[in-house]
């Protein structure tokens, strides 16, 4: 194989892998659908091979999973599934926010236009729930980056991308939204003031509000509520 035939293979695959994932995230393939790699190439436009490439890796992120002698399908996240990695986020997100305090590494002025944004796009009629996420991602991002920690930006981006949690603002109802976005520049003005104790309070509040949101979708009820 040549050295540029090498490359039009990872790039095929490369894009498969996209493809299908932005797929399962938005939704557009639901929870228990089986996915094949025939019909996946054919619409696509690849070959099966760049197809099994990007079914192996979306299965070592949790998103998808193969069925002895069955083939590939959508992972189906319950709720169980949600109370196991809002726990997780929790744990993990406010301590990345404290840490972000105490290093001062934060990019304060893309944290408040970031902030902002999301603002805009909530007051849009209808908001933009898409925008927001892809801004929401970016912000929580942008914080534990600044943790320092970089081994933490990893594990909570493979505990928090799967389907239901990308789609946590189409749960939310007008309150919910208003306070979700209100916590962003809580976030940043603890940031800002360097205060470790407060930035971790505001985020766990901020986690723990979005997983109630959900709940209540589900029509189920925190513990102890």
């Amino acid at each position: 194989m040549t050295q540029d035939a090498g490359s039009d293979v990872g790039k095929a695959a490369e894009v498969t892998y996209l493809t299908i994932r932005r797929q399962i995230l938005s939704g557009e393939r639901a929870g228990g659908e089986w996915l094949r790699e025939g019909d996946l190439a054919a619409v696509i436009g690849v070959s099966r091979t760049p197809v099994r490439e990007a079914l192996r890796r979306l299965a070592a992120e949790g998103l998808v999973r193969h069925e002895p002698n069955r083939g590939v399908q959508v992972e189906d996240w319950g709720v169980d599934d949600l109370d196991e990695i809002f726990s997780l986020r929790s744990q993990l997100e406010p301590w990345g926010c404290g840490l972000a305090a105490a290093t001062g590494l934060a990019d304060l002025v893309l944290l408040d236009e970031l902030a902002d944004r999301m603002d805009a796009e909530a007051r849009r009629d209808p908001p933009d729930l898409d925008a927001i996420t892809e801004l929401n991602n970016r912000f929580h991002r942008a914080v534990l980056e600044a943790s320092g920690n970089g081994r933490l930006v990893g594990l909570v981006s493979s505990v928090v991308e799967v389907p239901l949690v990308w789609r946590t603002f189409s749960h939310y109802s007008r309150e919910a939204m208003q306070r979700s976005l209100a916590h962003h520049h809580e976030i940043v003005d603890a940031l800002r003031a360097g205060d470790a104790q407060w930035a971790e309070s505001v985020m766990r509040s901020h986690v723990r509000a979005a997983w109630v949101s959900l709940r209540e979708e589900h029509g189920d009820s925190p513990p102890g509520s």
